[in-house]
């Protein structure tokens, strides 16, 4: 995959825009409609079903999750604001002129506001992706779940 694109599937953080719940174009979104229709009207069924099953009583809380899950509507991080509440990444990596956090002269800093497991897998995806490359770290985790 060339550079371009991959730029446009990773975050500058690292983590993968493609593989994110909210993005418009992810496969979560994807198999969220997918399941969707699977479903058809199961609503009237899971109320039925809930007199003898009681986890199908949560089904319209799922139900709302589910519709959330299916439109995704984010382009990336590199298009729209970052949806993590007050994310440093966000506007830092236009500002240092970089399409990475590994490729700024600050890397790692105090500036992502990230929890603590977020940040050690900041820290680690930025790690691989100076040791490997860019195009290298991608195909080593294309196909690894975006929550770890």
């Amino acid at each position: 995959m060339d550079y371009s694109e991959i730029l446009r599937r990773l975050a500058p953080c690292g983590l993968s825009c493609a593989k994110c719940f909210a993005y418009k174009d992810g496969d979560i979104g994807r198999h969220a409609k997918e399941l969707q229709r699977l479903l058809g009207n199961f609503g009237i069924y899971a109320e039925r079903f809930s007199a003898f099953l009681p986890e199908m009583k949560d089904y319209p809380a799922f139900g709302r999750l589910l519709d959330y899950m299916a439109g995704g509507s984010c382009a990336g991080c590199r298009k729209d604001q970052c949806l993590w509440p007050n994310c440093g990444v966000a506007a830092c990596w236009q500002d240092k002129g970089v399409d990475f956090c590994f490729q700024c002269d600050e890397f790692p800093c105090a500036k992502t506001n990230f929890d603590p497991h977020l940040e050690k897998r900041w820290i680690a995806m930025n790690q691989r992706m100076a040791e490997v490359g860019v195009e290298q770290f991608f195909e080593e985790t294309k196909d690894d779940p975006r929550y770890k």
